[in-house]
C-alpha cells in the first residue's frame, strides 16, 4: 500500500507554482556520488566556506525546481554517525537539529549494504528521508540488481534510482523531492525499523557496539531481500589492478612513473603556452605604454605600471598559468579514476611510522599543485595534531610556481649536454629525484615532530579503496580549471601587484647614486657566500615572498642592473649570464635546494593562519623549511670547498 501511494502522490508540474525556499541536506558515505550529484542539482549556483567553529568544508548550493527553490547543504561525507570524527558529529548535530526539510541520502548501487547503514541512522533521527541509489550503471556492469520498489517497502521511504554522472533519474529525484518537501508524501513503517536504535553522543562504546550489531543484521537481512548479484566475481578486475597498485613490490615504483610521466607532459606540454602567453603579454605592454604616453604619464608612474606591476604580473601569469593548467587536470584523472586512495594505501605505513595520518599523502600530493591547496587539504585529517604535521610539512614539495625554477637550472646546469627526447628525460629524471628529497625530508620532519612539539600516537582511519572508474575526460578538465586553476591563480595575481610595485621602487630608488635593492643584495652577500649562493640570490628569494614565480626575474633584473623585471630570450643565453656573474655547478645545486627548501610563499601563509587560526604554528611553517634549507646548502659548500 505504501509503495502505491509514493507512485500516485508524485508531484504534477501543471500544479500551482510555489515561492517557498524548501533546505535539503545530502548524507552518505564518501566516494558515492553526492558531491557529483550535488553538482548537477545545483549547477554554478554554489559558495564553499567553513561548518561554524570548524575546519570541515562546508557546500551549498540553490535548485530551482517548478517555480520553487531548494537550498541543498552538502554535508560531510560519513560511514556513521555512532562514532566521534568531526564528519560524524557535523552530519548527526545538522540532522537533529531538524533544519532540513528533507534528507537525501545518497547511497552507492555497487556497496549498497555498506551503505544502508547510514540510511538506517539517519531513519532512526528523521523519517524526511528519501534514498537515492546512485552508480546505477556501474551496478549494471557488475552484474548487481537493485529492487528500488522492494527497498522502498523495506526502508518506508522513497527510493529513487541515479546514475549522477550522465543525468539520469535526477528529474524523478526533483518530483519526489518537491512532493516530500510538500508535506505529499509521508513516510510508512520507519518506527519498526528503527526500534531500540539510539544516535546520540553520550552513549558508552558498549552500547555504540550494541547498537552498531542490531543495524548490520538489519541492512543485512533488507539488502538480502533487496539486492540479486549476477556476477559474485565483479571485483575480479579491479583486485587484479590493486595487487600491481598496491603491491610493496610494484606500489611505490609505480606511484613514482606515474608522478614522472604527468611532470613530463607538464615539463614539455607547458613550454610553448608560456612563449605564446609571454608574446601576447609584449604586444599589449606596447600597447600599454603608447597609451601612457599618449595621455602624458610621468615617467616614474609609467615604470611603476609596466616596467613593475604589469611585468611581474605578466610573468606570474604566463609563467604559472601553463604549468597548472596541465597539472591539475592530469592530477584530477588521477583522482577520478580511483588511484589517489591507492597513494594514501601505498604510504600509510611510511607516514604512520612516523606517528603521522596515512592521509597526509594525499595532502602532500595536492601541494605539487599549491601548496595552499595542500594546507586546505589538511581538513580530511580528523586528528588536529596530525592535521598541524600536514600543514607544517606540506611546503617540502615543490609547487608548480617552484618548478619552472628548477626546471630551468637542470636543463642548464645538468641536462646541457643531452638532446631531444633524452634531455627530457633526464630532466624528468632528475626533477623526480628532487621531488623524492622533499617527500623523505616530509617523512623526516613528520616524525621529528611527532617527537618533540606535537607528541602523540597516529590515529586510525578508514580508508576505503573504491573500483576504479573510467574518468570523464572533459568534465575533469573544465572542473580543474575553474575549481582549482583559476583560483589559485587569481589569489597569487592579487598578490603579485604589489610585490611588482615594491621590487620597481627598490630596484630605481637610489641613495648616493647606489639602489635600494643594491643594498639589500650587499648586505646578504657574505651570508650568501656562506651558504653557496651570493646577495643577489638570498634577496631574490626573500622579495619572492608573494610568489615563487618572480625568483628568477629578479636575480636577472639585479645582475642585469635594468631596473625591471627581465625576461630571458632562452636558456643558452641565461646560462651565459648566470655564469659571467659567478655560478657554478655550486651554486646552481644549492638554489636548488633552497628552492626545494624555503618558507612558503604568502598565499601558503595566509592560508595557515587561516587554517591553524596561530601565528606561533604559521611562523614554524616558515622557520623549518628555511632553516634545513640552510643547513643542507652550507654543509654542500662545505663539501665543496673542502673537495
Amino acid at each position: 500500500m505504501g509503495l502505491t501511494r509514493f507512485n500516485l502522490m508524485k508531484s504534477n508540474s501543471k500544479e500551482k507554482k510555489c515561492d517557498t525556499c524548501f533546505t535539503v541536506a545530502l548524507a552518505g558515505n564518501p566516494n558515492v556520488g553526492k558531491s557529483t550529484v550535488f553538482n548537477a542539482l545545483t549547477g554554478m549556483n554554489q559558495h564553499t566556506g567553513n561548518w561554524p567553529g570548524k575546519t570541515v568544508t562546508n557546500a551549498e548550493g540553490i535548485c530551482t525546481f517548478n517555480g520553487c527553490k531548494y537550498k541543498l547543504v552538502d554535508l560531510p561525507g560519513t560511514y556513521s554517525l555512532l562514532a566521534s570524527s568531526t564528519e560524524e558529529e557535523i552530519a548527526r548535530d545538522y540532522i537533529k537539529s531538524n533544519s532540513a526539510d528533507c534528507i537525501v541520502i545518497v547511497a552507492d548501487a555497487t556497496c549498497l549494504q555498506r551503505n544502508l547503514n547510514l540510511t538506517v541512522q539517519i531513519l532512526s533521527i528523521t523519517s524526511k528521508v528519501i534514498v537515492c541509489v546512485n552508480l546505477l550503471d556501474e551496478a549494471k556492469k557488475k552484474g548487481i540488481e537493485v529492487n528500488l520498489d522492494e527497498l522502498s517497502l523495506n526502508l518506508g521511504v522513497p527510493v529513487i534510482g541515479t546514475a549522477a554522472r550522465s543525468k539520469k533519474g535526477l528529474d524523478k529525484l526533483l518530483l519526489t523531492l518537491e512532493s516530500v518537501c510538500q508535506g505529499k508524501t509521508k513516510c510508512f513503517n520507519v518506527k519498526s525499523l528503527t526500534e531500540n536504535i539510539c544516535i546520540d553522543c553520550n552513549l558508552t562504546q558498549n552500547q555504540r557496539d550494541l547498537i552498531a550489531a542490531d543495524i548490520d543484521k538489519k541492512c543485512e537481512k533488507i539488502y538480502n531481500e533487496c539486492v540479486i548479484n549476477t556476477k559474485p566475481d565483479y571485483t575480479a578486475r579491479d583486485r587484479k589492478l590493486d595487487r600491481l597498485f598496491t603491491s610493496k613490490l610494484t606500489g611505490i615504483p609505480i606511484m613514482i612513473c606515474l608522478f614522472g610521466i604527468i611532470f613530463w607532459i607538464t615539463i614539455e606540454g607547458a613550454n610553448y603556452p608560456s612563449q605564446w602567453l609571454s608574446c601576447l603579454f609584449d604586444y599589449v605592454k606596447d600597447i600599454l605604454s603608447e597609451f601612457l604616453n599618449f595621455i602624458c604619464t610621468p615617467n616614474w608612474l609609467s615604470g611603476l605600471i609596466i616596467d613593475g606591476i604589469y611585468t611581474t604580473l605578466a610573468w606570474v601569469v604566463s609563467v604559472m598559468l601553463p604549468p597548472m593548467a596541465i597539472f591539475f587536470p592530469l592530477f584530477s584523472l588521477l583522482e577520478d579514476s580511483g588511484y589517489l586512495p591507492r597513494i594514501a594505501f601505498n604510504m600509510d605505513n611510511y607516514f604512520k611510522k612516523c606517528n603521522a595520518h596515512g592521509k597526509q599523502s594525499l595532502t602532500m600530493a595536492m601541494g605539487f599543485g599549491c601548496n595552499a591547496c595542500g594546507v586546505i587539504g589538511c581538513r580530511i585529517i580528523d586528528s588536529p595534531r596530525e592535521r598541524l604535521i600536514a600543514i607544517l610539512t606540506n611546503n617540502f614539495v615543490p609547487c608548480n610556481g617552484r618548478l619552472p625554477t628548477l626546471i630551468a637550472i637542470i636543463s642548464m646546469f645538468f641536462t646541457a649536454s643531452y638532446i631531444g627526447f633524452a634531455r627530457g628525460l633526464i630532466s624528468t629524471l632528475i626533477l623526480l629525484g628532487v621531488i623524492i628529497l622533499g617527500i623523505l625530508m616530509t617523512l623526516l620532519v613528520s616524525k621529528l615532530l611527532s617527537l618533540t612539539v606535537l607528541k602523540g600516537l597516529p590515529s586510525s582511519f578508514i580508508l576505503e579503496l573504491p573500483p576504479y572508474r573510467r574518468p570523464q575526460i572533459a568534465k575533469t578538465i573544465v572542473r580543474s580549471i575553474f575549481d582549482r586553476t583559476i583560483f589559485v591563480l587569481g589569489r597569487a595575481v592579487m598578490i603579485a601587484i604589489p610585490a611588482g610595485a615594491l621590487i620597481w621602487i627598490l630596484a630605481n630608488t637610489s641613495v648616493n647614486d647606489i639602489t635600494l635593492l643594491k643594498y639589500c643584495t650587499d648586505f646578504f652577500e657574505p651570508f650568501g657566500q656562506m651558504i653557496g649562493l651570493d646577495g643577489v640570490i638570498v634577496i631574490a628569494f626573500i622579495l619572492g615572498f608573494p610568489a615563487n614565480e618572480i625568483v628568477i626575474p629578479i636575480i636577472l633584473m639585479c645582475y642585469m642592473a635594468t631596473g625591471s623585471l627581465t625576461d630571458y630570450s632562452s636558456l643558452g643565453s641565461l646560462y651565459s649570464l648566470l655564469i659571467d656573474n659567478g655560478w657554478t655547478l655550486t651554486t646552481a645545486l644549492c638554489t636548488m635546494v633552497m628552492c626545494l627548501f624555503h618558507f612558503p610563499c604568502s598565499t601558503t601563509c595566509l592560508t595557515i593562519k587561516k587554517e591553524t587560526k596561530s601565528l606561533k604554528w604559521t611562523f614554524l611553517s616558515i622557520v623549518i623549511p628555511t632553516v634545513i634549507g640552510i643547513l643542507i646548502c652550507f654543509l654542500i659548500n662545505l663539501i665543496s670547498c673542502i673537495i
